[in-house]
C-alpha cells in the first residue's frame, strides 16, 4: 500500500506498477517503466523511499539489580546482565546443594537401617511407637527415622550397602564442587563461560533450533537513482584504437580476429573486450592518471568512434596502459618503469570526473608500465627486467595502497622494468609464444627464480620472448 502510494504520488516515476500476488507466501510484484531500469538502482530508491527498510532508534531504559530504572548502553547491560547470570549460578548451585544435604541425610539413615536391618524390623514389630526407638539407639534424626518407617518392607529388603554407599560418595563429591563454585568468583565466571559456550554450539546456526530465518547482507547507502542515470542493460564490444579512438560494437563480438573491427589508415587494434552498457570502464594511462568512463557513454560501431582524449582531460602526449571493465570488487597490479609498483583495488582508484584521478606518484622519467588485473586465485609475482632478469615472489610482499610509488620489485643497475604479471605458482607460468599460432608455452618449475621481492633474478626459461613481455 505505501508502495502504490509511492507510485501515485510520482516520487518514483520509474516504477510503473505494484502487484500482490500473495497466496500461502508473500509475493510482491514490482513492475519498472521500462527495461532501461537497473533492478537494484530501483531498489536502492524503495529502500530510501519506503519501509522496505526501515531505521529506528532504540532506548534502552531498564531496570537495574537494585529494581532503579536507568538509561544504559549496550556494554553496560550486558555487564549487568553478566552479573545478574553469575547470581542466578550461584542460588542454583546453593539450591543443589541443599538438595544434596537433604538426600546425604537420608542415606546415612538407610545405611544404618542395612546395617542393622534385624533390629530394625524386631523395633517396628514390637513397638506401637518405634520411631523414638530408633532415634534413640541408632542415633537417627527426626527425618530419617520417618523415611525408614516410611519405606515399604519389601524395599527395606532390598536395600544395597554398596548402591547407598556409591551413591553418597558421588554427591558429597558433587557437593565439595559446589562448596567450592559458591565460594570462588573466579572459578563462577569458568562456569559461566562453559555454559555460554554450551548454549552456543545449541543455538548455532548450523542446528535446526539455531539457523536464521532471514539473512544478514550489508546494506548499500541508500539515496535517489536520478532518470538520465538509467541506462538499459545491454552487451557491447569495447574496442579501442592504437591512436586512442574508442567505440562500443552491439553485442558480444569474435574477439579472436580482432583485425576484422573496422580502424582508420594507418590505425589498429589495442584493446577489444566484452561489456555491458551499465559497466564501467576504467582506462590507466603512463601518466598515472586513471579515467572512468561509462560504457553506455560509448559511440556506436558504425564509424570510427571518436579519440578517448575528447571524452575525458587527458594530458596531451599520454597513453592508455590498460582498458578493463571496472570490477569494484577486483584489484590491480599496479608498476612503474622504474620497477616500483604496488596492488590496489579497483573500488579505491574509480574517478567520478572527466579529471581522473592521479592514482601512481611518479618521478623523474618514470611511466606507469603495468596496471593488471589481479585473478582471485593468483598468489605470486614475475616480473622481468629490461635487462632480460626475471624475479618470482609472493603476491603477500606487495603493499595494498589506493596511491602512491610503492615498493621495488625487482634491482636493476642498467634499465627498468620490462613487464611484470600475477599467477597461481602452482599452475607454471605461461607467456605468449608469438607470432600468429596464439599458443602459450608454460613453466612450472620456478625454483631458479622465486626470490625475495627487491632481487636482481636470473635469466629466464629458454623461449622466453625477447620482448620482454608476459603476453
Amino acid at each position: 500500500e505505501q508502495i502504490a502510494q509511492i507510485i501515485a504520488d510520482k516520487k518514483l516515476p520509474i516504477l510503473a506498477d505494484i502487484r500482490d500476488e500473495s497466496d500461502e507466501e508473500v509475493r510482491i510484484v514490482l513492475e519498472p517503466k521500462s527495461r532501461a531500469v537497473d533492478a537494484d538502482d530501483m531498489m536502492n530508491a524503495l529502500f530510501r523511499l519506503s519501509d522496505l527498510e526501515n531505521r529506528f532508534s532504540l532506548n534502552m531504559n531498564v531496570l537495574d539489580k537494585d529494581r532503579t530504572p536507568k538509561v544504559m548502553g549496550i556494554r553496560e547491560v550486558l555487564k549487568q546482565w553478566v552479573v545478574h547470570q553469575i547470581e542466578v549460578l550461584v542460588r542454583r548451585s546453593q539450591h543443589r546443594l541443599d538438595k544434596i544435604d537433604a538426600r546425604l541425610e537420608l542415606l546415612g539413615g538407610y545405611i544404618i537401617a542395612y546395617l542393622n536391618l534385624d533390629r530394625v524390623i524386631e523395633i517396628i514389630r514390637n513397638n506401637d511407637e518405634p520411631k523414638p526407638m530408633l532415634m534413640d539407639e541408632f542415633n537417627l534424626t527426626d527425618r530419617q527415622a520417618e523415611a525408614i518407617l516410611n519405606m515399604r518392607l519389601r524395599s527395606l529388603r532390598k536395600l544395597e550397602e554398596m548402591e547407598l554407599i556409591a551413591e553418597r560418595d558421588k554427591l558429597l563429591e558433587e557437593r565439595e564442587g559446589l562448596e567450592k563454585l559458591i565460594a570462588s568468583p573466579a572459578r563462577q565466571k569458568t562456569r559461566l563461560k562453559k555454559d555460554l559456550a554450551e548454549l552456543r554450539k545449541l543455538y548455532a546456526e548450523d542446528t535446526d533450533i539455531g539457523k536464521r530465518r532471514t539473512m544478514l547482507v550489508e546494506a548499500a547507502p541508500a539515496r535517489e537513482i536520478p532518470l538520465e542515470a538509467m541506462i538499459e542493460k545491454e552487451p557491447v564490444t569495447v574496442i579501442m584504437s592504437q591512436r586512442g579512438w574508442i567505440k562500443a560494437m552491439k553485442g558480444h563480438a569474435d574477439l579472436t580476429q580482432p583485425d576484422n573491427f573496422k580502424f582508420k589508415e594507418g590505425d589498429g587494434h589495442k584493446f577489444a573486450f566484452h561489456a555491458q552498457t551499465t559497466d564501467k570502464l576504467l582506462m590507466c594511462c603512463d601518466n598515472g592518471r586513471f579515467y572512468t568512463i561509462g560504457a553506455d557513454k560509448l559511440p556506436g560501431a558504425r564509424g570510427f568512434g571518436e579519440p578517448v582524449a575528447s571524452m575525458v582531460d587527458m594530458e596531451p602526449g599520454t597513453e592508455p596502459v590498460t582498458l578493463i571493465v571496472a570490477d569494484p570488487k577486483g584489484k590491480l597490479l599496479i608498476a612503474s618503469t622504474w620497477g616500483r609498483g604496488f596492488i590496489t583495488n579497483i573500488s579505491d582508484v574509480v574517478a567520478e570526473t572527466k579529471k581522473g584521478r592521479q592514482v601512481v606518484n611518479l618521478k623523474g622519467d618514470a611511466r606507469l608500465l603495468v596496471a593488471r588485473p589481479v585473478p582471485g586465485d593468483a598468489d605470486h609475482v614475475a616480473a622481468i627486467g629490461e635487462n632480460r632478469k626475471l624475479v618470482v615472489f609472493a603476491l603477500s610482499e606487495m603493499p595494498e595502497m589506493a596511491k602512491g610509488q610503492g615498493v621495488m620489485l625487482q634491482r636493476y643497475k642498467d634499465g627498468g622494468l620490462s613487464d611484470a604479471t600475477v599467477f597461481k605458482l602452482e599452475e607454471g607460468l605461461s607467456w605468449a609464444m608469438g607470432g600468429d599460432s596464439g599458443r602459450t608455452r608454460t613453466e612450472n618449475d620456478l625454483t631458479m627464480w622465486r626470490v625475495a621481492r627487491g632481487a636482481a633474478g636470473r635469466l629466464p626459461p629458454t623461449g622466453f620472448p625477447k620482448t620482454g613481455k608476459f603476453d
